[in-house]
């Protein structure tokens, strides 16, 4: 190989290798979502997709730091993309282009705000996995939308900022579903142990959609279990106690939990022919947690019905 060639090919290295090594590729196993494509020349810096999760949605500005003024608690298929987006573009410009493909889809606006107007900024939990941050020095500007379609509501939450010239684009996909239920359950006998060795037994196989507290018809077999237990010991009185996790401020949650436990009341008695004098329900919130609120898996653990013997 003659000097000619060799000093082409490192000139080529050095001008083109860095820039080759250099350039920015998305994280292993992500992709834009169906519903709304990136920004030209943007990468996905972090990806998570879980088929079912909670997520609070913010319907007002941080008015607190690390505190959002209003949530919205929604559960469903959660999609979580962070974008990095090309230098020399700004902000601004990233983020009009994507409320003008969210109007243009059919979302109604939920919730908007720029710079200032958002609050103070600091971190926050949206989604299950990690503390999200806004920044007010770094020019925020949000958006939570809704759209409405034949199977099941999406709502998008949408952050974007700027800093050193480069626009950072959050971008959060909530997909209504309902929960894959009857997975696990428990039976009479199940119940009747834990309630002799301990006075009281926790149940997880009754459902509620996010913030209601109407019995969903896939708690029927849990149900059943409960009746089954109480037509076993035609002595046995129970309070039914509904426990909640800690999002969303506490006089919510704890009217919340009482109404859950009351429907469960209900439930039995008029479904399953329990006498109302044997049951009654209460509701202590977040107050007597068995696990951590700080993760997905303990605050899953907190959301339940309790029996407790009277």
């Amino acid at each position: 190989m003659n000097s000619q060639v060799v000093n082409t090919l490192l000139a080529a290295l050095l001008l083109g290798g860095p820039r080759l090594l250099a350039q920015p590729h998305d994280v292993m196993g992500s992709k834009d979502h169906p519903l709304i494509s990136r920004y030209p020349g943007s990468v996905i810096a972090r990806y998570l997709e879980k088929e079912y999760d909670e997520f609070n949605l913010p319907v007002g500005p941080m008015t607190k730091p690390h505190k959002v003024d209003k949530i919205q608690r929604l559960e469903g298929k959660v999609t979580r993309l962070y974008y990095e987006g090309p230098r020399g573009r700004s902000g601004l410009e990233v983020y009009r282009n994507y409320e003008g493909a969210l109007r243009r889809a059919g979302f109604q606006n939920v919730f908007t705000c720029e710079r200032e107007a958002c609050g103070e900024g600091g971190s926050f939990r949206f989604g299950s996995d990690r503390d999200d941050r806004w920044y007010l020095p770094f020019n925020p500007r949000h958006t939570t939308a809704r759209l409405s379609r034949p199977e099941g509501e999406v709502y998008v939450n949408l952050h974007v900022e700027e800093n050193a010239n480069l626009p950072m684009v959050w971008l959060d996909l909530i997909e209504m579903k309902a929960m894959a239920a009857g997975l696990v359950t428990v039976n009479a006998a199940a119940l009747a142990g834990d309630i002799a060795r301990t006075g009281h037994a926790a149940v997880y196989g009754i459902y509620f959609d996010t913030g209601k507290a109407e019995v969903k018809p896939e708690s029927e077999p849990e149900l059943k279990e409960i009746a089954g237990l109480l037509q076993q010991d035609a002595n046995l009185r129970l309070h039914v106690v509904g426990h909640t996790d800690s999002v969303g401020d506490l006089p919510m949650n704890m009217d919340l939990s009482r109404k859950r436990a009351n429907a469960v009341v209900q439930a039995l008695t008029s479904r399953h022919g329990i006498a109302a004098a044997r049951l009654r329900g209460d509701g202590v919130g977040p107050l007597a947690p068995v696990a951590s609120n700080d993760s997905e898996e303990g605050r899953a653990k907190n959301r339940r019905v309790e029996l407790v013997k009277q």
